[in-house]
């Protein structure tokens, strides 16, 4: 978490979890100062009157930039949402001509209505239920299957999602890391595990992993 003295920061509203760890990271990334907020949803602080008035979808991950546009407080949650604000404002991660712009959005997209919900689904049915439900397992783990194959064959000839690494490669690295809670052999997926490796390996993704309430 990055400090600069007087100024004062980005508010993250965050509990380590694939979405939020997906802003950790790509605030560390940018380099900009940033204090985080814990907001332990495991305790139902998600449904807090002062962060549904951040969050209305009470959720993770939020934030709150002090010197938004025109200079005025920006309160913005969903995480793709996020992303896309961070990189427009620092110029970082998020191309601005429109045509390597259309190919992260597509990519960041596929990560926010996809692969993303598909791999929350199925960790959930895998992990969390508290009754496990065979045809729930099947179905999601079979659907998130098919989504590291799509992931596979795109990285099969370049190395991010969009060439570059941007957000869009960020919004899905969270998710993928957890392969095997996910019920997938990452060996299945050479691209994806390459990918995940190099993108491991930032020192800026090591430190945006590292967020944790101690």
């Amino acid at each position: 978490m990055q400090d600069d003295g007087d100024d004062e920061p980005i508010a993250l509203y965050f509990w380590p979890t694939p979405n939020g760890l997906k802003i950790s990271i790509m605030l560390e990334e940018l380099g900009v100062p940033y204090e985080v907020k814990f907001v332990d949803i495991a305790k139902g602080e998600q449904f807090a009157p002062d962060f549904l008035a951040i969050s209305p979808n009470n959720k993770i991950p939020a934030i709150v930039d002090p010197d938004g546009p025109d200079g005025q407080r920006l309160a913005l949650f969903e995480s793709g949402a996020i992303l896309q604000y961070l990189g427009r404002k620092f110029g970082a991660f998020y191309p601005s001509s429109e045509r390597a712009k259309a190919d992260v959005d597509e990519w960041l997209f596929w990560g926010a209505s996809g692969f993303g919900p598909m791999a929350g689904q199925c960790n959930h049915f895998r992990t969390y239920a508290p009754e496990k439900i065979p045809y729930a397992i099947d179905r999601y783990t079979k659907e998130v299957e098919r989504l590291f194959g799509v992931l596979d064959k795109r990285l099969s000839d370049r190395p991010y999602l969009a060439g570059q690494y941007s957000i869009a490669d960020i919004a899905s690295f969270t998710w993928a890391r957890i392969s095997e809670k996910l019920g997938q052999d990452i060996a299945k997926f050479p691209n994806v595990e390459r990918w995940l490796g190099d993108i491991g390996q930032r020192p800026a993704v090591v430190r945006g992993l590292a967020v944790k309430k101690v």
